[in-house]
């Protein structure tokens, strides 16, 4: 049976998502996603977190963040989505069942191109799903937002931002960055490179999301001489 991951580290970067539960929409309304954002600016006062890029989608958001200390990505997180699940349940009171499909899930990235590529990956969600034609005309987005949210909310790269950035979201993420970005959603491991991946996946307790999924196969019978 898997382990339970350690309460995530802080100083690591960390890639987090949550989906409405059945695919509901999580987001109706303009003025949903603009409550949402007031939440995260909200969040930061309670814990010490750097937010570099984000994504409110109909139904799910991304977040790429940093906790700056031990147990704070829970402090915030655990507040931003108690108080949205409250808030959204007052606003809509024939909501029934969960609104999530369950608690957030987070994954550590690598400070390196693997960050660049997830801040891609993230900013271009709304073009992917073919709402907007371009990624910086979706205003939920950490390319997109105006003016104060942005200054309130989002934190200076720890990296250096690509040239043309906008430019470089709008172009289609090349398929061996997707897939790795795939993978690392879906087994919930940590993105980079191979030695970083062992390292991180030891130090947060998470590495069996390292080991092959399904039974061993048997091998294979000696043939006789």
């Amino acid at each position: 049976m898997p382990r339970t991951a350690r309460a995530a580290l802080g100083g690591v970067i960390y890639h987090v998502l949550n989906r409405g539960n059945g695919r509901r929409r999580v987001f109706r309304k303009p003025g949903d996603y603009l409550a949402f954002t007031n939440l995260l600016v909200a969040g930061q006062e309670r814990a010490a977190v750097e937010v570099f890029a984000f994504c409110l989608m109909p139904n799910h958001w991304h977040l790429l963040i940093r906790p700056k200390r031990d147990g704070d990505l829970a402090a915030y997180m655990s507040w931003v989505t108690n108080t949205h699940v409250k808030r959204y349940r007052v606003h809509y009171p024939s909501t029934s069942g969960h609104l999530y499909q369950g608690r957030y899930k987070s994954f550590a990235v690598q400070e390196t191109r693997y960050f660049v590529t997830l801040a891609r990956y993230i900013e271009a969600n709304p073009v992917r799903a073919r709402l907007v034609p371009r990624a910086e005309a979706w205003p939920w987005s950490s390319l997109g937002c105006q003016g104060q949210l942005g200054r309130r909310l989002l934190s200076p790269w720890p990296v250096d931002r690509p040239a043309s950035w906008r430019a470089l979201v709008n172009e289609p993420v090349p398929a061996a960055q997707r897939a790795q970005v795939a993978e690392s959603l879906k087994r919930g491991s940590p993105l980079g490179d191979a030695a970083w991946v062992k390292r991180m996946a030891e130090k947060l307790g998470v590495e069996y999301t390292l080991r092959p999924r399904g039974r061993p196969r048997k091998a294979a019978a000696e043939e006789p001489a």
